[in-house]
């Protein structure tokens, strides 16, 4: 059984290992402060961003909740959001989803589940959105199919915050992907949903210079 202390001793022997490995392995990964990449991710433990994808540590800001979503009362998200994109100035924010998601998965079910309901409600949303195509597949096909219009949905909600929109507007070089990763062979899948400039937003989304912050007139 591992327990706390037994976690404590794996790090002191990766540690030392890794020092063995390459001597300034530390050092470097201490001074490397500039990511390319925003990754916004599940919590299930299955899916390690660095690891999934061949990179070192310091290679990928990540931020991970349950179903990986972009909540716009999400203030931990989109603060996170903000620092990658203003600060570290990435140039590609991921979003990845995984099959088999339990998130989707209890947005399928319509049972309460406690508190998680409030987060996981945008999914439900979504499955009613396309309720008419999923209620054609098999439960299996059904939720895999979910699991990959929830990340899609997602690229389009960070799409629409101020964050991306404006540094497209500076001229920024940004571009946000949608992927999913399978859990059965540890691929991950492009689901063709990147986005690159307001052109590919909505326009009933798009922030514009002009705009005020004032609510329109009473009619």
């Amino acid at each position: 059984m591992c327990d706390p202390d037994k976690l404590l001793d794996n790090n002191r022997e990766w540690s030392m290992q890794k020092l063995l490995d390459d001597p300034q392995f530390f050092q470097r990964l201490s001074e490397f402060k500039t990511p390319e990449f925003f990754w916004i991710g599940c919590s299930d433990s299955r899916v390690p961003a660095n690891e999934i994808i061949g990179l070192e540590p310091g290679r990928v800001f990540v931020h991970r909740n349950v179903a990986n979503q972009v909540q716009h009362t999400d203030l931990n998200c989109l603060s996170a959001a903000q620092y990658a994109v203003d600060v570290m100035k990435v140039k590609h924010i991921i979003i990845t989803g995984h099959y088999d998601c339990g998130g989707v998965r209890a947005a399928m079910q319509g049972q309460h589940h406690g508190i998680v309901d409030n987060w996981i409600r945008s999914i439900r949303d979504t499955y009613m959105l396309h309720q008419e195509a999923l209620d054609q597949l098999d439960e299996s096909q059904r939720m895999n199919r979910l699991c990959e219009l929830n990340v899609i949905r997602q690229v389009d909600n960070i799409c629409h915050t101020r964050i991306v929109q404006n540094a497209w507007m500076r001229g920024d070089e940004l571009s946000v992907h949608g992927w999913i990763y399978s859990l059965n062979d540890g691929l991950l899948h492009d689901l063709n949903s990147t986005k690159r400039s307001p052109d590919d937003v909505a326009p009933l989304y798009r922030v514009t210079p002009s705009e005020s912050s004032s609510w329109p007139a009473a009619s």
